[in-house]
This record gives C-alpha cells, sequence and structure tokens, in this order.
C-alpha cells in the first residue's frame, strides 16, 4: 500500500487543509503482507473521523492500512474539525467541501473511480453522522454507508430539555436555531426519502450498549426501518472507544459491496 499525506487548498473552505489517502499497490514478495489492486481507477472509501479527531486517527488508532491491503481498494481520510460535515451557521462551508469539492479534488489527484457502485463511505461518531448525511443527500453517489458510533439523532442533542454529552452552545453554531427538519435532521432525510425513487445506498449501522450515543442509535434505527432501506445493524457490549472501532471497521471492510476486478 502507498500511504500519503496530501496538504492542498480548498475552494469552498477558503483555507488550506489536508487528507491521508491509502492506495493500493500490487506486492510480490512484502513480509506480512498481501497487497491486491486491481487494473484501473480504484474503488474508494472515504473514511471520516470524530469530533475530536483529524485527517491522520484512523492510521493512528486501528490498522486499517493492513485491513484494506488484500481488498484492492483506496481510502480517503479528510480533514473537518468539530464542523459536523455541515455548511455552518457560523463557520466554513464543510458540506460542500466534503460532498461536492473532496471527491473532485482526490479524484484530480488519485486515479479514483468516479462510479456510484465503487464508492463508499463510513465515519465514527459525528463521521457516523456525517457518513448517513451523504447516503441520504448523495444516494447517486455512493452505494454503501456506515455509521459506527454515529451522533445520528442530532435533533436530541440540540434540545436544551435533553441532557447531552455534546456542547450545545457549539453546536448551535454549527447548526444554527433551525434544525428538526432540516437537510441536517437524519431522521427528517429518512422520512423524505419514503417520497425519493433515487436508489438507496446500502447502510451499515453499529453502536456498544454502553455507548453514550446508543439511544441517537436507536432513534435512527426505528425510523429506517419505517423506509425502504436495507440496513445491517449490530449492537453488543461496547463503549464510546478505539477498542471498538477498531474491531468493527473490519466487520464494515467484509460487508462493503465490493465488485471482483481484474
Amino acid at each position: 500500500m502507498a500511504l500519503i499525506k496530501c496538504d492542498f487548498y480548498s475552494d469552498a473552505l477558503g483555507l488550506s487543509t489536508s487528507m491521508h489517502v491509502i492506495l493500493p499497490q500490487q506486492t510480490h514478495n512484502q513480509i506480512g503482507m498481501e497487497n491486491v489492486t486491481g487494473s484501473g481507477l480504484h474503488p474508494t472509501l472515504y473514511l471520516l473521523h470524530g469530533m475530536s479527531d483529524d485527517d491522520s486517527i484512523w492510521l493512528r488508532r486501528t490498522s486499517i492500512e493492513r485491513y484494506v491491503a488484500s481488498l484492492g481498494i483506496a481510502v480517503v481520510m479528510p480533514q473537518v474539525h468539530r464542523s459536523f460535515y455541515t455548511d455552518m451557521a457560523e463557520g466554513g462551508q464543510y458540506w460542500t467541501f466534503i460532498s461536492e469539492e473532496l471527491p473532485k479534488l482526490a479524484r484530480s489527484f488519485f486515479p479514483l473511480s468516479p462510479k456510484r457502485e465503487d464508492n463508499f463511505v463510513a465515519g465514527l461518531s459525528m463521521g457516523g453522522y456525517g457518513a448517513f448525511k451523504l447516503a441520504l443527500r448523495k444516494p447517486d453517489q455512493y452505494a454503501a454507508a456506515a455509521s459506527l458510533s454515529g451522533a445520528l439523532d442530532m435533533a436530541a442533542h440540540l434540545n436544551n430539555d435533553v441532557p447531552s454529552a455534546l456542547r450545545q452552545a457549539e453546536l448551535l453554531r454549527i447548526f444554527g436555531p433551525q434544525f428538526a427538519g432540516s437537510e441536517n435532521d437524519l431522521i427528517h432525510l429518512l422520512q423524505e426519502s419514503k417520497h425519493n425513487p433515487a436508489s438507496r445506498p446500502l447502510l451499515y449501522q453499529c453502536c456498544g450498549t454502553e455507548d453514550f450515543l446508543y439511544e441517537d442509535n436507536q432513534t435512527f434505527r426505528k425510523a429506517c426501518a419505517e423506509t425502504d432501506f436495507k440496513l445491517t445493524y449490530e449492537e453488543e457490549p461496547g463503549e464510546h472507544e478505539w477498542g471498538y472501532w477498531d474491531m468493527k471497521i473490519q466487520n464494515v471492510l467484509k460487508w462493503l459491496p465490493l465488485s471482483k476486478r481484474d
């Protein structure tokens, strides 16, 4: 595998930012690694970080490079700070960046496939929210999306009557005062999807039963059951921590609908 730290300028954000990228590399005598790459452009997993992390975190806390080596896929890990992958009410245009600018830039820099069936997105916590928002708002671009311990019911965290581990004042600066029923509300997007004839990505959702976001995940799971989305759901004892996510990202990679390639 090739690992690249890519620093670049974002027009959407008006600043320089970064991403880490893993690219497939065919090797024959590398000890302890089975590396595979197909011909042509690479299938791509966009792997999103959580609220307190950055674009290096999946590499530092898991063995993601080793896990994808035999799959022949690229992994793009962008930097979005604490934005919730949102065009912020007071801040940067991170939804425009992640949904429009980043894929175009990444494909201009690296040999990545633009085909829907070759593109997937996954993330943990805040990144799980971002992954499902991309799947629900851009179903024509992603074949599958996965949320690991995702913050999936943000309306509850913005409600001052509901105790929340997330900072409500900060969330208001991100989302503004009108969240419920907006294009940032995953539950609303699920409801709207019932009227959308577009192809629906496959969804994978997991959360530990001791996680502080467990109720978020139950709310999303129940709402998803009322739609035509195909949801794979897993839960077991676990907290909001990297041992759990390192284990579950391996399940995600096995679940991805990867096409056989030459």
